[in-house]
């Protein structure tokens, strides 16, 4: 099922003018030669500057200056900064919404969903501007405390991806503020709309609570950008979300300058179906985790490994849904699955099908594109799924689209094998109604990945938990749990208070 009418370039424009117009961006003060595009027609939405690496210096110096007023706040007052942004938020929720929509192609429930998790990201930042704490530690020496603090950390650089263009910031943005950084954002050169309208936001809060000037600043720029960002001295922690093939750059050019780097990368996340799964609750949960977001969320399942008792009923409920999946302007009520971000992206999935093809794998469901003839410079794409019975080399690599492999297994202890064997550890789940294969899939010898779920899918995390994987996934956690650790730096402390001088371990260093 598809809708047909296609929004055409003056209505996405004049759409997305009167979007930021409301959000407080002046678009025609920002005007370049860099075009922000939108994957619903794959034409222009505005036309914008972009700052070169040379930018970067100045913003830097400038971060640094508000962080030397920043860190002097009380932790606490700083929370009322994020709080005001999370009101705007509120107030702000269905524009922000539609620029998402309208940069990154997602239906109209997953647009303001991103905006809700930036709201709630900001609830949680103001609880924990009162809780950053640390410990105190029993010392071996009589008269002495041993503790250790938290303290603000510096300028933080955050580098974000299009899927996410929105919620990524905030998630970094609302802890490092509360911890007393500052920050400097260089967004995806494919969202400009969507960043300025944020950096919007996050001006006027700071401005109506007094914060210092440029506590936060958007850098609009290609790779070159970006690059300066990762390689400058002056900033503390790189936050950088993208490939894996990104991280490989970016986290040795950070180390190499013995910086941090808090690295989100790529996703081959699974789902696991046993035998005593609910296979109404597991296709519900697999087809939005594989279809959402047109299978552009890092989260996206990739894989299902289904025991081969179910793997044929499982396979025919998935390929009926698919069947039924409304595919088309996002932005139109009903719409499930919407654009790929550009050709690109399409090529890549059309090459992986064909490619599994070759390896064994036989297409079952979707596959190709549509609505070609009504938008011609969008890649619109039936969500595939490849029935093939072994994990091959292309089934093991990320493909960032709606396409979703479906594997058997015999026993709970190969298919927790064929979780674990890709490069990537980002997100996992299992469909089980059986409570010893649940523990076993989340316990020490089951899933490797840092997301590992029960009965849900592999994306929809929320906010309270962190987020991040292992392996080629990066490392790196994000958004809650004890994530604003990497934030801040640490400092032990031993305060005498014995008048004596007793040394460690029992030393003696009598003169």
């Amino acid at each position: 099922m598809t809708h047909h009418r296609i929004p055409t370039q003056a209505e996405l424009a004049a759409l997305a003018a009167a979007t930021v117009e409301r959000l407080g961006v002046d678009l025609g003060a920002l005007r370049g030669p860099a075009t922000a595009q939108s994957p619903i027609n794959g034409q222009a939405l505005s036309s914008l500057a972009w700052s070169g690496a040379e930018a970067v210096d100045d913003a830097v110096e400038r971060a640094q200056q508000a962080f030397r007023a920043w860190r002097t706040v009380p932790a606490p007052a700083r929370g009322a900064l994020v709080k005001r942004l999370g009101e705007l938020l509120t107030e702000h929720k269905d524009d922000l919404a539609t620029l998402i929509g309208l940069e990154v192609g997602k239906i109209t429930s997953e647009a303001r969903g991103e905006v809700q998790e930036m709201i709630d990201i900001c609830d949680f930042a103001v609880g924990l501007s009162r809780q950053l704490y640390g410990r105190t530690m029993p010392s071996e020496r009589p008269g002495h405390r041993l503790m250790e603090t938290w303290h603000p950390l510096g300028v933080v650089g955050v580098i974000s991806a299009f899927n996410f263009p929105a919620a990524v910031w905030s998630w970094n943005t609302a802890v490092a503020l509360v911890c007393g950084d500052s920050v400097i954002w260089k967004p995806s050169e494919l969202t400009p709309l969507t960043s300025l309208a944020c950096d919007a936001l996050l001006r006027r809060a700071s401005a109506e609570v007094g914060a210092p000037e440029h506590l936060s600043q958007v850098l609009l720029g290609g790779a070159d950008t970006g690059e300066a960002l990762v390689d400058h001295a002056g900033v503390a922690l790189v936050s950088a979300t993208g490939s894996t093939r990104m991280g490989r750059a970016v986290g040795p050019r950070v180390a190499a300058r013995f910086g941090r780097s808090l690295l989100e990368l790529g996703g081959n996340n699974a789902a696991v179906v046993t035998p005593s799964a609910d296979l109404d609750l597991t296709t519900r949960g697999i087809v939005f985790a594989a279809a959402g977001t047109a299978g552009q969320r890092c989260t996206s399942m990739r894989r299902v490994i289904a025991h081969t008792s179910v793997i044929d009923e499982l396979t025919d409920r998935l390929v009926s849904a698919y069947g039924r999946l409304p595919i088309g302007d996002p932005m139109t009520a009903g719409t499930l699955v919407g654009p790929l971000i550009h050709g690109r992206a399409y090529a890549a999935m059309d090459a992986a099908i064909q490619q599994a093809g070759v390896e064994g794998g036989k297409l079952v469901a979707g596959g190709g594109r549509v609505l070609q003839d009504e938008a011609p410079d969008a890649y619109y794409a039936r969500p595939a799924i490849v029935r093939i019975d072994a994990q091959t080399d292309i089934v093991a690599r990320e493909t960032f689209a709606p396409l979703l492999y479906v594997l058997p297994y015999q026993d709970i202890e190969s298919a927790i094998a064929l979780n674990n064997a890709v490069p990537h550890g980002l997100s996992s789940s299992v469909f089980t109604n059986d409570q010893a294969e649940a523990e076993l899939f989340v316990s020490d010898v089951g899933s490797d990945c840092g997301i590992v779920n029960v009965n849900i899918g592999t994306s929809g995390a929320e906010i309270g938990g962190a987020f991040g994987g292992e392996k080629e996934t990066g490392g790196g956690r994000e958004s809650g749990s004890d994530a604003w650790r990497a934030y801040m730096r640490r400092a032990t402390n031993t305060v005498n208070f014995s008048g004596e001088l007793p040394l460690a371990q029992g030393v003696d260093f009598t003169v």
